[in-house]
């Protein structure tokens, strides 16, 4: 069993340190966009930095000469204190302000710069490591002065993820400080692990620390990687709507142009594709523009439309199921009424009194409408609603 977690924890680190790459290369722009998410990308982009000179093959390319093998575990280190240093300055950032930010940064470049001068008066020494059997390398004042910035910073940083998690309104924002919480609580393990074997020679837990440091990087790029999710979520959700509101939304704009901020194209993957205004704007729009021809043609609704769609509804139902149906809905008999409004338009008759009203399409709630207006476009499109001829 423990040899099987080993296996498992080393094979992690590749897909782990490309995850976290991949992150950072993500959220790249929005990051150096955001005063506010740059401490966090730069925790992310300098623990893939690490993590990446942590990997067997890099070490066994600088195992070839024994400068390099030093110089390769001597940045690794450094890199990880700058990572917990960008940890702590973002918490700091997040819960303080400015004064506890700068006081991080002073903080991580005394240590940086204690790190340097262990490092330099240390014996003559090659490969940085705490090995299984034997003393550390360089000696223990190093890596406890390594141990030490890393477990202040995420025992800070632990803490402050649980805390706001709790408090956050946003799911997706309590989600993203649940992951990063969690995958620094791991990190956090795996540093508390070496300390043992550092302080008292206990080597049982270390078979288990690869596993903890590379499930860190793939909870700590989930964390980063979440708002992309969320966002993407979003625009599929979008483009699945408005590709479900373009039928209906086509026939409205049709009959009264004037609605639409710009002319049709020519189908709906020509809408999608290139979608003549900004993609997060095509369904707000949509629904906009819908709502409006649909108030507008309500002038041409004869009394009486509403109560005839309803018993045409309820006669197919009746004659679908051999037996009493219930009453039809109101997206439905708003799709019959809409099918006889543009028909009275394009036939020029005159107009009535308007007939429809906000609350009759969903409410105030932009959300809410849209998910009737949805509704309604699928009804409008079913062969039920087509067959509605009160006129005739």
């Amino acid at each position: 069993m423990q040899a099987d977690i080993a296996e498992f924890g080393d094979w992690l680190a590749v897909p782990s340190v490309l995850l976290l790459w991949f992150a950072v290369l993500v959220r790249s722009r929005s990051a150096l966009n955001s005063p506010r998410q740059r401490g966090l990308w730069l925790a992310v982009a300098t623990a893939a930095a690490a993590m990446t000179l942590n990997l067997p093959s890099v070490i066994a390319f600088a195992e070839r000469d024994a400068d390099l093998v030093h110089v390769v575990g001597l940045v690794r280190n450094l890199i990880g204190v700058l990572s917990a240093g960008a940890v702590l300055y973002f918490v700091c950032g997040t819960t303080t302000g400015r004064k506890w930010q700068l006081a991080s940064s002073g903080a991580t470049v005394v240590l940086l710069g204690s790190m340097l001068a262990l490092d330099v008066v240390a014996p003559p020494h090659g490969r940085h490591g705490i090995p299984p059997v034997g003393d550390p390398v360089p000696p223990l004042s190093y890596w406890l002065t390594l141990m030490f910035a890393h477990l202040l910073a995420n025992t800070v940083c632990v803490f402050v993820c649980w805390r706001y998690s709790r408090r956050a309104e946003n799911p997706g924002l309590a989600a993203g400080l649940r992951l990063f919480g969690l995958g620094t609580a791991l990190v956090g393990l795996f540093w508390v692990g070496y300390l043992l074997k550092a302080l008292f020679g206990t080597a049982w837990q270390l078979p288990y620390l690869p596993l903890l440091m590379n499930m860190h990087g793939v909870l700590r790029a989930g964390a980063v990687l979440l708002p992309t999710f969320y966002l993407l979520r979003r625009t599929v959700a979008d483009m699945s709507a408005a590709w479900q509101l373009w039928p209906l939304w086509r026939d409205l704009v049709q009959s009264v142009p004037q609605v639409a901020l710009h002319r049709p194209r020519a189908t709906r993957w020509v809408e999608l594709l290139w979608p003549p205004l900004p993609r997060d704007l095509l369904v707000y729009r949509k629904v906009i523009e819908t709502r409006d021809a649909i108030l507008m043609l309500g002038e041409y609704v004869a009394p009486g439309t509403h109560d005839l769609a309803r018993s045409h509804l309820r006669s197919i139902g009746r004659a679908a199921t051999e037996a009493s149906a219930g009453p039809p809905s109101q997206a439905a008999v708003l799709a019959c009424v809409i099918r006889e409004a543009r028909r009275a338009a394009a036939a020029g008759l005159p107009r009535q009194s308007p007939s429809f009203s906000a609350p009759v399409m969903g409410g105030s709630d932009l959300d809410d409408e849209r998910r009737f207006l949805l509704d309604v476009a699928h009804a409008y499109r079913s062969p039920v609603t087509a067959g509605f001829r009160p006129s005739l």
